[in-house]
Protein backbone atom coordinates (compact mmCIF):
# COMPACT_ATOMS: atom_id res chain seq x y z
CA UNK A 1 0.00 0.00 0.00
CA UNK A 2 1.10 3.74 -0.94
CA UNK A 3 2.99 5.37 2.48
CA UNK A 4 1.74 7.96 3.26
CA UNK A 5 3.62 11.32 2.37
CA UNK A 6 5.34 13.21 5.57
CA UNK A 7 3.75 16.79 6.21
CA UNK A 8 4.68 18.94 8.66
CA UNK A 9 2.92 22.19 7.86
CA UNK A 10 0.09 23.47 10.11
CA UNK A 11 -3.32 22.59 10.30
CA UNK A 12 -5.05 24.40 7.69
CA UNK A 13 -8.20 24.09 9.79
CA UNK A 14 -6.73 26.04 12.76
CA UNK A 15 -7.97 23.29 14.88
CA UNK A 16 -6.69 23.15 18.04
CA UNK A 17 -4.70 19.45 18.84
CA UNK A 18 -4.16 16.37 17.25
CA UNK A 19 -4.38 12.56 17.48
CA UNK A 20 -1.63 10.35 18.49
CA UNK A 21 -2.55 7.46 16.12
CA UNK A 22 -1.31 4.25 14.80
CA UNK A 23 -1.66 1.29 12.57
CA UNK A 24 -0.34 -1.98 14.14
CA UNK A 25 0.83 -4.66 11.98
CA UNK A 26 2.08 -8.22 12.32
CA UNK A 27 5.85 -6.45 10.80
CA UNK A 28 5.40 -2.59 10.84
CA UNK A 29 4.03 -0.17 13.23
CA UNK A 30 3.26 3.08 11.67
CA UNK A 31 2.38 6.67 13.70
CA UNK A 32 1.39 10.53 12.98
CA UNK A 33 -0.73 13.07 14.50
CA UNK A 34 -3.79 13.90 13.07
CA UNK A 35 -5.63 16.76 13.06
CA UNK A 36 -9.34 17.83 12.94
CA UNK A 37 -8.92 18.87 9.07
CA UNK A 38 -7.67 15.34 8.44
CA UNK A 39 -3.97 16.72 7.89
CA UNK A 40 -1.66 13.99 8.43
CA UNK A 41 1.79 14.76 9.72
CA UNK A 42 5.38 13.96 10.95
CA UNK A 43 4.88 10.16 9.96
CA UNK A 44 6.62 7.72 11.41
CA UNK A 45 7.44 3.69 11.75
CA UNK A 46 9.10 0.70 13.25
CA UNK A 47 9.47 -2.85 13.48
CA UNK A 48 6.93 -5.15 15.44
CA UNK A 49 8.84 -6.92 18.12
CA UNK A 50 8.68 -10.62 16.97
CA UNK A 51 8.28 -11.65 20.11
CA UNK A 52 4.81 -9.85 20.55
CA UNK A 53 3.61 -9.40 24.02
CA UNK A 54 4.33 -6.42 26.28
CA UNK A 55 7.59 -6.08 23.67
CA UNK A 56 4.83 -4.96 20.73
CA UNK A 57 2.88 -2.43 23.74
CA UNK A 58 5.80 -0.94 24.44
CA UNK A 59 7.11 -0.35 20.51
CA UNK A 60 3.54 0.94 20.09
CA UNK A 61 3.95 3.47 22.97
CA UNK A 62 7.30 4.71 22.43
CA UNK A 63 6.57 5.30 18.97
CA UNK A 64 3.35 7.09 20.00
CA UNK A 65 5.32 8.91 22.93
CA UNK A 66 7.91 10.23 20.75
CA UNK A 67 4.80 12.15 18.55
CA UNK A 68 3.51 13.31 21.76
CA UNK A 69 3.06 17.33 22.42
CA UNK A 70 0.92 19.74 24.66
CA UNK A 71 -1.71 19.96 21.80
CA UNK A 72 -2.21 16.29 22.16
CA UNK A 73 -5.46 15.04 22.63
CA UNK A 74 -6.16 11.57 22.42
CA UNK A 75 -4.45 8.33 21.29
CA UNK A 76 -5.86 5.76 18.56
CA UNK A 77 -4.63 2.52 17.47
CA UNK A 78 -5.87 0.48 15.21
CA UNK A 79 -4.83 -3.65 15.13
CA UNK A 80 -5.24 -6.11 12.86
CA UNK A 81 -8.06 -8.50 14.10
CA UNK A 82 -10.38 -7.57 17.04
CA UNK A 83 -10.84 -4.45 19.38
CA UNK A 84 -13.44 -4.94 22.43
CA UNK A 85 -15.26 -2.57 24.47
CA UNK A 86 -13.28 -2.95 27.24
CA UNK A 87 -9.95 -1.95 25.16
CA UNK A 88 -8.44 -5.32 24.83
CA UNK A 89 -7.74 -6.82 21.44
CA UNK A 90 -7.30 -10.12 19.67
CA UNK A 91 -4.44 -10.10 17.21
CA UNK A 92 -3.66 -13.52 16.03
CA UNK A 93 -0.71 -12.35 14.01
CA UNK A 94 1.11 -10.99 17.12
CA UNK A 95 2.18 -13.28 19.56
CA UNK A 96 0.50 -12.72 22.91
CA UNK A 97 -2.26 -10.54 22.03
CA UNK A 98 -4.81 -12.26 22.95
CA UNK A 99 -7.53 -10.34 25.12
CA UNK A 100 -4.25 -8.31 25.57
CA UNK A 101 -5.31 -5.14 27.77
CA UNK A 102 -4.35 -2.32 25.21
CA UNK A 103 -5.75 0.94 26.28
CA UNK A 104 -5.08 0.21 29.60
CA UNK A 105 -1.73 -0.35 28.76
CA UNK A 106 -1.36 2.86 26.77
CA UNK A 107 -3.30 4.86 29.17
CA UNK A 108 -0.79 4.20 31.87
CA UNK A 109 2.53 5.21 29.56
CA UNK A 110 0.82 8.05 27.16
CA UNK A 111 -1.70 9.72 30.20
CA UNK A 112 -4.08 10.54 27.65
CA UNK A 113 -7.64 8.77 26.50
CA UNK A 114 -7.06 5.62 24.33
CA UNK A 115 -9.11 4.32 21.53
CA UNK A 116 -8.80 1.17 19.67
CA UNK A 117 -10.33 -0.41 17.22
CA UNK A 118 -10.50 -3.22 14.50
CA UNK A 119 -8.20 -1.88 11.05
CA UNK A 120 -10.92 -2.40 8.97
CA UNK A 121 -13.15 -0.81 10.66
CA UNK A 122 -10.53 1.90 10.39
CA UNK A 123 -10.21 1.81 6.72
CA UNK A 124 -13.71 2.29 5.74
CA UNK A 125 -13.54 5.41 8.28
CA UNK A 126 -10.79 6.66 6.24
CA UNK A 127 -11.84 6.10 3.64
CA UNK A 128 -15.30 7.97 4.13
CA UNK A 129 -13.99 10.76 5.65
CA UNK A 130 -11.39 11.45 2.92
CA UNK A 131 -10.81 8.62 0.68
CA UNK A 132 -12.60 7.36 -2.62
CA UNK A 133 -16.11 7.04 -0.72
CA UNK A 134 -15.72 11.00 0.57
CA UNK A 135 -18.94 12.00 1.74
CA UNK A 136 -20.72 8.43 1.29
CA UNK A 137 -22.05 7.29 4.43
CA UNK A 138 -23.19 3.66 2.89
CA UNK A 139 -19.30 2.06 2.10
CA UNK A 140 -17.24 -1.42 2.03
CA UNK A 141 -13.84 -1.21 2.41
CA UNK A 142 -12.32 -4.46 1.42
CA UNK A 143 -9.00 -5.41 1.95
CA UNK A 144 -7.10 -8.07 -0.01
CA UNK A 145 -4.32 -9.07 1.31
CA UNK A 146 -2.74 -11.70 3.10
CA UNK A 147 -6.16 -12.28 4.46
CA UNK A 148 -9.85 -11.10 3.26
CA UNK A 149 -11.50 -8.44 5.34
CA UNK A 150 -14.44 -5.78 4.96
CA UNK A 151 -14.83 -2.72 7.13
CA UNK A 152 -18.38 -1.82 7.04
CA UNK A 153 -20.54 1.89 7.35
CA UNK A 154 -24.82 1.74 7.12
CA UNK A 155 -25.68 4.87 6.87
CA UNK A 156 -22.76 6.70 8.79
CA UNK A 157 -22.23 3.79 11.06
CA UNK A 158 -20.17 1.45 11.57
CA UNK A 159 -21.97 -2.25 11.45
CA UNK A 160 -19.88 -4.43 14.22
CA UNK A 161 -22.00 -7.41 14.81
CA UNK A 162 -22.72 -9.24 18.38
CA UNK A 163 -19.41 -10.31 18.61
CA UNK A 164 -17.13 -7.61 17.11
CA UNK A 165 -16.86 -9.92 13.76
CA UNK A 166 -19.19 -8.36 10.96
CA UNK A 167 -16.97 -8.02 8.17
CA UNK A 168 -15.35 -11.62 8.22
CA UNK A 169 -15.59 -11.68 4.59
CA UNK A 170 -12.72 -14.38 4.11
CA UNK A 171 -15.30 -16.06 5.02
CA UNK A 172 -17.60 -16.18 2.48
CA UNK A 173 -18.89 -19.65 1.32
CA UNK A 174 -18.09 -19.04 -2.65
CA UNK A 175 -18.03 -22.65 -3.98
CA UNK A 176 -20.26 -25.65 -2.85
CA UNK A 177 -17.51 -28.16 -2.11
CA UNK A 178 -15.88 -27.57 1.67
CA UNK A 179 -12.15 -27.91 1.95
CA UNK A 180 -10.71 -28.55 5.17
CA UNK A 181 -8.75 -25.38 4.80
CA UNK A 182 -12.05 -23.54 4.81
CA UNK A 183 -12.07 -24.07 8.44
CA UNK A 184 -8.64 -21.91 9.21
CA UNK A 185 -8.75 -18.85 6.82
CA UNK A 186 -12.26 -19.17 5.29
CA UNK A 187 -13.65 -20.38 1.78
CA UNK A 188 -13.12 -16.96 0.26
CA UNK A 189 -9.89 -15.91 2.02
CA UNK A 190 -7.94 -19.47 0.79
CA UNK A 191 -9.09 -18.82 -3.23
CA UNK A 192 -8.84 -14.92 -3.67
CA UNK A 193 -6.51 -13.89 -0.81
CA UNK A 194 -2.72 -13.30 -1.66
CA UNK A 195 -1.47 -16.55 0.10
CA UNK A 196 -4.34 -18.54 -1.90
CA UNK A 197 -3.62 -16.86 -5.53
CA UNK A 198 -0.04 -17.66 -5.17
CA UNK A 199 -0.49 -21.14 -3.91
CA UNK A 200 -2.36 -21.68 -7.35
CA UNK A 201 0.25 -20.00 -9.54
CA UNK A 202 3.20 -22.36 -7.87
CA UNK A 203 0.61 -25.63 -8.86
CA UNK A 204 -0.43 -24.37 -12.18
CA UNK A 205 3.23 -23.28 -13.21
CA UNK A 206 4.73 -25.64 -11.33
CA UNK A 207 7.31 -23.56 -9.80
CA UNK A 208 7.44 -20.51 -7.31
CA UNK A 209 5.96 -17.45 -8.04
CA UNK A 210 4.26 -14.85 -5.83
CA UNK A 211 1.04 -12.61 -6.68
CA UNK A 212 3.45 -9.85 -8.29
CA UNK A 213 5.02 -12.44 -10.31
CA UNK A 214 0.78 -13.64 -11.60
CA UNK A 215 0.42 -9.58 -11.83
CA UNK A 216 3.41 -8.75 -13.89
CA UNK A 217 3.31 -12.03 -16.37
CA UNK A 218 -0.15 -11.60 -16.90
CA UNK A 219 0.41 -7.97 -17.83
CA UNK A 220 2.72 -9.22 -20.29
CA UNK A 221 -0.14 -11.58 -22.04
CA UNK A 222 0.71 -14.94 -20.13
CA UNK A 223 -2.67 -16.80 -20.88
CA UNK A 224 -1.93 -18.66 -17.36
CA UNK A 225 -1.42 -16.12 -14.91
CA UNK A 226 -4.19 -14.52 -16.50
CA UNK A 227 -6.67 -17.16 -15.94
CA UNK A 228 -4.75 -17.23 -12.25
CA UNK A 229 -6.20 -13.37 -11.58
CA UNK A 230 -9.41 -13.61 -13.44
CA UNK A 231 -10.45 -16.90 -11.30
CA UNK A 232 -9.41 -15.13 -8.12
CA UNK A 233 -11.52 -11.74 -9.50
CA UNK A 234 -13.99 -14.22 -9.42
CA UNK A 235 -14.38 -15.65 -6.59
CA UNK A 236 -13.78 -12.22 -5.35
CA UNK A 237 -16.87 -10.96 -7.69
CA UNK A 238 -19.57 -13.52 -5.86
CA UNK A 239 -18.45 -11.89 -2.06
CA UNK A 240 -19.29 -8.40 -3.63
CA UNK A 241 -22.63 -9.74 -5.17
CA UNK A 242 -23.24 -10.69 -1.97
CA UNK A 243 -22.11 -7.71 -0.25
CA UNK A 244 -24.08 -5.48 -3.09
CA UNK A 245 -27.56 -7.81 -2.35
CA UNK A 246 -27.42 -7.40 1.19
CA UNK A 247 -25.93 -4.17 2.24
CA UNK A 248 -26.43 -2.07 -0.50
CA UNK A 249 -23.59 0.25 -0.59
CA UNK A 250 -23.14 3.47 -2.88
CA UNK A 251 -19.58 2.76 -2.86
CA UNK A 252 -17.22 -0.66 -2.21
CA UNK A 253 -13.74 0.36 -1.83
CA UNK A 254 -11.11 -1.93 -2.50
CA UNK A 255 -7.61 -2.12 -0.76
CA UNK A 256 -4.81 -4.47 0.58
CA UNK A 257 -1.21 -5.41 -1.41
CA UNK A 258 -3.44 -7.47 -4.05
CA UNK A 259 -5.56 -4.71 -4.90
CA UNK A 260 -2.37 -3.83 -6.87
CA UNK A 261 -3.45 -6.06 -9.10
CA UNK A 262 -6.10 -3.39 -10.60
CA UNK A 263 -8.10 -4.75 -13.52
CA UNK A 264 -6.58 -8.09 -13.61
CA UNK A 265 -8.62 -9.09 -10.85
CA UNK A 266 -10.81 -6.33 -10.22
CA UNK A 267 -12.15 -6.36 -13.69
CA UNK A 268 -13.42 -9.64 -13.72
CA UNK A 269 -14.48 -9.19 -9.96
CA UNK A 270 -17.21 -6.33 -11.58
CA UNK A 271 -18.18 -9.15 -14.10
CA UNK A 272 -19.23 -11.24 -11.84
CA UNK A 273 -20.69 -8.78 -9.79
CA UNK A 274 -22.93 -7.47 -11.87
CA UNK A 275 -23.92 -11.23 -12.94
CA UNK A 276 -24.97 -12.05 -9.83
CA UNK A 277 -26.16 -9.40 -7.71
CA UNK A 278 -29.02 -7.70 -6.88
CA UNK A 279 -30.41 -5.80 -10.15
CA UNK A 280 -31.26 -2.58 -8.45
CA UNK A 281 -28.53 -2.38 -6.00
CA UNK A 282 -25.51 -3.30 -8.98
CA UNK A 283 -26.68 -1.05 -11.07
CA UNK A 284 -25.88 1.91 -8.06
CA UNK A 285 -22.77 0.75 -6.22
CA UNK A 286 -19.30 2.12 -7.47
CA UNK A 287 -16.08 -0.43 -7.50
CA UNK A 288 -13.05 1.81 -6.61
CA UNK A 289 -9.97 1.37 -5.36
CA UNK A 290 -8.37 3.02 -2.38
CA UNK A 291 -6.89 6.41 -2.96
CA UNK A 292 -5.17 7.13 0.83
CA UNK A 293 -3.51 3.57 0.75
CA UNK A 294 -2.08 3.01 4.33
CA UNK A 295 -3.07 6.42 5.27
CA UNK A 296 -6.54 5.47 5.56
CA UNK A 297 -6.54 3.93 8.88
CA UNK A 298 -4.52 5.97 10.62
CA UNK A 299 -6.64 8.96 9.63
CA UNK A 300 -10.07 6.99 10.37
CA UNK A 301 -9.24 5.68 13.65
CA UNK A 302 -8.39 9.17 14.59
CA UNK A 303 -11.74 10.34 13.09
CA UNK A 304 -13.37 7.43 15.53
CA UNK A 305 -10.83 9.17 18.33
CA UNK A 306 -12.49 12.88 17.87
CA UNK A 307 -16.22 11.88 17.37
CA UNK A 308 -15.34 9.66 21.10
CA UNK A 309 -13.76 12.62 22.78
CA UNK A 310 -15.38 15.25 21.54
CA UNK A 311 -19.31 13.74 21.86
CA UNK A 312 -19.84 12.84 25.16
CA UNK A 313 -21.82 9.30 25.21
CA UNK A 314 -22.17 9.76 21.05
CA UNK A 315 -21.45 6.23 19.10
CA UNK A 316 -18.84 7.09 16.86
CA UNK A 317 -20.12 7.51 13.02
CA UNK A 318 -19.21 9.08 9.73
CA UNK A 319 -20.88 12.31 8.70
Amino acid sequence: MKKPQKNTAPDSAGSPGFVLAADVGGTKIAAARVYHSGKLSDYRETQTPSEGGRSAVDAVANLLHSLAGPDARAVAVDVPGLAYPDGRVWTPNIAGWTRMPLRTALQKRLHLPVLVESDRNAFVVGEAWRGAARGCRDVVYVAIGTGIGAGILTGGRLLRGHSEVAGSVGWMAVRDQFLPEYKDRGCLETHAAGPGVATAGRRRLKRDTTVRDLVRMASRGDAVAQEILQEAGHYLGLALANLVSILNPEVIVIGGGVAAAGNLIIGPARQTMRRWAQPLAVKQVRIVRSRLGAAAALLGVARLAFETYSTSGARPSVR
